[in-house]
């Protein structure tokens, strides 16, 4: 079973740190208030909404700007990423970057070397408070605190230090060596160690100084700084909510049509540093394959109506061998279940042969299924919808097929990398002339798209909340039972029953991997202000 790699697109270190950067300890965690409440609510199954705050210390030089001050604690808070992410709680802001200056509190210090005293460098003293949204798992129901830590200065060029103190040091952090913050595990008993090391130093450093203001040089540099974050108010949404339904069996995108377009990665870690695979070998495109079996499963009535480019997916060429009138089910059949060949296709290199022949035909490509069906909304009388079923795989660092997807459906859902957050679904990738006027739901099942594409999406969208629907994913998602679970969301938003957002958030989890974690700390947003009630509007979905 494994884990929808991450893959490194590029670095999100934060360059041009013209000060001297440090941090020290002594500023205790300030309690949040009892009754501290979120901006927003959540529905969710496996996690909770939570308030979560942090302190933190940097040093700067006296010459630092405003700006420069601000480069340095958001470049401290971008290492609370990852000692969250490996303590399995998900944080809103994209990289902890949003930081209060408000909260900034300068405090002139004389750094002196005991060793060295006449060498002095004059400095400040920054502490901040750091607030946020986060996401834990239920099983942290009664957690209020939690001891982790932060990385300090300019931790980028002390790399392989941090890895062999501070994080598996395996295949898959090394691959972060350049983002070391995403990997930063102080809850680690290396990490631990390493820290009281460091703290030892600078104490005993501390005791030879005897005048006010002064600290000794190990706590300028120091490389680590243990944080205690501190989880208040819980909002979390424990109602039903819906999807707005008589919004999307009207017709959004298109008149009397339902568009559901799925936008499939490559799911192999080739961009990390290996090769890329042959398409077939792509667990993407495998679980591609389960997500439309499901979905026929559910619907088997619809069909193939269009290929883009277009492509005749009924023949194929195989050595001497031709294959004709093959239908969309073989072409699952032998991809899932390595049966049925045509007559002809008997050894096992032709098998490959015809599999990689119908990977040619299907890879980036968008593939078009309809199913026409009946829709009586409330009062009114009712109409044919179409249901337009729209795959496209082989997504890699391109948002071409991303912006083609959103502006052409009412949902949208994509499976595949996250790039660290500055691939193909970037924010910044996009305007408000890439989405429709009309109501939309954003699916991005990939690692951690809570805190890259959540909180940045809605600015984009006319309307915001009113006309969009997020759903994104904490922590990691699962590559193996991705495209069952697509599926099955599928499935369940158009089998007629009008099922709440949390029986969809049900109908798409992964029941195996509670063993190994869950479901990612999945959650909605945006639904909060949606008016569809199936009591107030009932709608009949017939064949």
């Amino acid at each position: 079973m494994t884990l929808a790699p991450c893959t490194l697109r590029r670095a999100a270190t934060r360059a041009g740190l013209l000060m001297l950067l440090a941090a020290g300890l002594g500023c205790a965690t300030e309690p949040a208030p009892a009754d501290a409440e979120l901006e927003e609510d959540y529905t969710t199954n496996t996690a909770l909404a939570r308030t979560v705050t942090f302190q933190g210390v940097v040093f700067v030089s006296n010459y630092a700007s405003a700006s420069q001050i601000l480069e340095a604690v958001q470049h401290q808070t971008q290492s609370a990423f990852g000692a969250f992410r490996e303590s399995n709680i998900a944080v809103n802001s994209r990289e902890l970057g949003d930081v209060d200056p408000k909260t900034f509190v300068k405090t002139p210090v004389t750094v002196i070397d005991p060793a060295k005293p006449g060498m002095v460098t004059n400095g400040f003293k920054v502490s901040y408070k750091y607030t946020d949204t986060a996401l834990v798992p239920k099983s942290m129901a009664k957690r209020s605190s939690m001891s982790l830590g932060l990385l300090h200065g300019n931790y980028d060029t002390q790399t392989t230090k941090i890895l062999k103190d501070c994080t598996s040091n395996d295949k898959h952090a090394q691959e972060f060596a350049s983002s070391v913050w995403y990997v930063f595990n102080p809850a680690l008993s290396s990490c631990k160690s390493a820290m009281t090391a460091e703290q030892k130093k600078i104490d005993a450093d501390r005791a030879k100084l005897k005048i006010p203001g002064q600290i000794p040089t190990s706590e300028f540099t120091r490389l680590y700084v243990p944080m205690t974050a501190k989880f208040t108010g819980n909002k979390t949404n424990k109602g039903l909510s819906y999807p707005e339904y008589d919004k999307l069996w009207s017709g959004g995108v298109k008149k009397g049509r339902l568009v559901i377009s799925t936008v499939n990665g490559m799911l192999a870690d080739w961009e990390a540093g290996g090769p890329k695979p042959e398409t077939i070998n792509d667990e993407g495109y495998t679980e591609w394959f389960i997500q439309m079996r499901e979905v026929f499963k559910a619907r088997p009535k619809f069909m193939l109506t269009k290929t883009d480019p277009k492509e005749d997916l009924t023949t194929y060429q195989v050595g001497a061998v031709k294959v004709t009138g093959a239908k969309f089910s073989d072409l699952i059949r032998w991809e899932l279940d390595k049966t049925g060949w045509p007559k002809g296709i008997t050894t096992t290199q032709q098998r490959t042969d015809l599999r990689k022949a119908v990977a040619a035909k299907l890879f980036k490509h968008w593939i078009t299924f309809e199913l026409p069906v009946q829709v009586k909304i409330g009062s009114a009388p009712a109409k044919t919808t179409v249901i337009e079923y729209v795959n496209y795989f082989g997504a890699e660092g391109s948002s071409e097929p991303h912006k083609k997807a959103i502006k052409s459906s009412d949902v949208f859902m994509y499976n595949g990398h996250s790039y660290i957050g500055y691939g193909p679904l970037d924010p910044g990738n996009f305007s408000s002339y890439d989405f429709p006027p009309s109501y939309q739901i954003l699916f991005m099942d990939s690692c951690v798209s809570f805190n890259y594409y959540e909180k940045d999406y809605f600015p984009l969208k006319t309307g915001g909340t009113a006309n969009l629907e997020l759903i994104t994913n904490g922590l990691e998602t699962w590559t193996t039972g991705s495209g069952s679970a697509f599926g099955r969301f599928i499935a369940a938003l158009i089998d007629g029953k009008q099922k709440s957002y949390t029986d969809l958030l049900k109908a798409a989890e992964v029941p195996w991997a509670y063993d190994w974690g869950g479901d990612a700390l999945r959650v909605v947003d945006g639904e909060i202000d949606n008016k569809y009630s199936p009591n107030v509007k009932p709608i009949t979905v017939s064949p």
